[in-house]
């Protein structure tokens, strides 16, 4: 019984370490698995403002690029209407025909767009590109505030080959500002685009390092969990052998208490037997009782 005892009662004492063990290795695994969901919702949010940024920025630029796009053609059309203009007067103005009298008597860019066209030097379609120029420039502070196209045309010493030659040069220099911000914005789009699908990029890779990191939290917790259910149950039963063990010694003690008890009374009255015997006999009878006496026990 001892021996058994003492047996059962580390393994009792071992089975409770391991279950406690086991507990805070399941508790370990929940703050885990607590912890990389939060951090998995918190890279969700972070990578859902990524993509919604991405999104806009293109689509920004794509306005952007449209704008450039329609812009560049318009100018890259009016600096081609004026070149052409240009190399139309300059021609012209070699042969002294009588339209050139009539430019240089002209007293406005209008009039003499007007009489270009009526000399066919000019199509309408450019005249009236032309004249919407002129317009837009007189505008823009070309001249001065409120003053008629015709003040712009008579401002300028060289007549209508310098007011071409001012509005082609503006152009120009529209078209190369136009170019050169289109440059940088563009620039500035593909870094901000890089940066963005960088920070996608590696947020769905610790996304997914931490889907995985959690799927073996999860895998442990309920490995954790088995075992502790083998380890409880194991020792369920060595604390109830313990107690049985206990009880079935207590009972065998007891019986043998008895028994010893027993032997001991049955001992005492044989005693007793022998003791009246032999004063009842005297000395002569001691060999036979002896005899008796043993056949007796036996």
């Amino acid at each position: 019984c001892e021996d058994r005892s003492k047996e059962l009662s580390f393994e009792i004492k071992t089975g409770k370490a391991e279950v406690a063990e086991l507990n805070a290795a399941i508790a370990q695994e929940e703050a885990t698995s607590g912890a990389l969901e939060a951090e998995i919702e918190k890279l969700a949010g972070e990578i859902q403002i990524d993509e919604a940024d991405l999104k806009a920025a293109t689509e920004i630029r794509t306005k952007e690029a449209d704008a450039f796009a329609a812009s560049e053609k318009e100018l890259m059309e009016i600096i081609d209407t004026l070149q052409r203009a240009t190399a139309v007067l300059e021609r012209e103005m070699g042969k002294h025909g009588a339209s050139m009298v009539q430019l240089q008597s002209a007293n406005g860019m209008a009039q003499a767009l007007a009489i270009m066209v009526q000399a066919s030097m000019l199509s309408t379609a450019d005249a009236s590109k032309l004249t919407a120029l002129v317009q837009s420039s007189s505008q823009d502070g070309d001249a001065d505030a409120g003053a008629p196209a015709a003040a712009v045309y008579e401002g300028h010493s060289s007549g209508i080959l310098g007011v071409l030659g001012d509005l082609l040069e503006k152009a120009e220099t529209q078209l190369e500002d136009a170019r050169s911000k289109e440059t940088k914005d563009l620039h500035a789009f593909e870094m901000l685009k890089q940066s963005l699908e960088d920070e996608i990029k590696f947020g769905n890779k610790e996304m997914s390092e931490a889907k995985a990191s959690l799927a073996a939290a999860a895998e442990k917790k309920s490995s954790a969990e088995g075992d502790l259910g083998v380890t409880s149950k194991d020792l369920a039963g060595d604390t109830s052998a313990l107690a049985d063990l206990h009880h079935d010694c207590m009972t065998k003690a007891e019986d043998f208490e008895a028994e010893a008890k027993s032997r001991g009374e049955e001992l005492a009255a044989l005693a007793k037997a022998k003791e009246v015997i032999q004063e009842a006999t005297g000395g002569a009878a001691s060999l036979s009782y002896g005899l008796s006496q043993v056949s007796l026990l036996q």
